[in-house]
């Protein structure tokens, strides 16, 4: 099953780059497809005091990053990564304020990649239908 940026990939290859008017309509679109999401990655991460604050949706229309995006801000939230271990649970190590000679383990808390995959295959359907409805809108078939 292809990705939700896969389906702009697949649009922009067809239509070449997409006119800023047919962009300004699409973002919020997009925002609204991904806006389930967000409000699940901020319930994963409640636990949280900065990590749910700090998530925002983000949209591309590069060839390079094409697609929705949920980023969590590394200066709201410096902590958010090594807690996310890449959506694994387990525990990672790190040196204790800093002091490179103590270090230990500490618990991950996974919330950012399990609620992306938990609606991968909703996102792409959706995402496909929006980017399909603002084309053909705009005259495209």
């Amino acid at each position: 099953m292809p990705s939700a940026g896969e389906e702009i990939l697949r649009t922009l290859d067809v239509f070449g780059p997409l006119p800023a008017e047919i962009r300004r309509e699409l973002r919020p679109a997009l925002s609204r497809v991904a806006k389930p999401v967000l409000a699940e990655v901020r319930a994963n991460a409640s636990w949280s005091t900065r990590i749910p604050g700090a998530t925002r949706i983000s949209s591309s229309f590069s060839r390079r990053s094409a697609g929705v995006a949920i980023t969590v801000s590394g200066r709201k939230a410096p902590h958010a990564r090594p807690l996310e271990n890449l959506g694994r649970p387990g525990s990672f190590r790190h040196p204790v304020f800093g002091d490179r000679q103590r270090w230990v383990s500490q618990a991950a808390r996974p919330f950012l990649f399990q609620a992306v995959a938990g609606a991968d295959e909703e996102l792409v359907r959706e995402t496909g239908r929006v980017v399909e409805a603002a084309a053909r809108k705009h005259g495209f078939r």
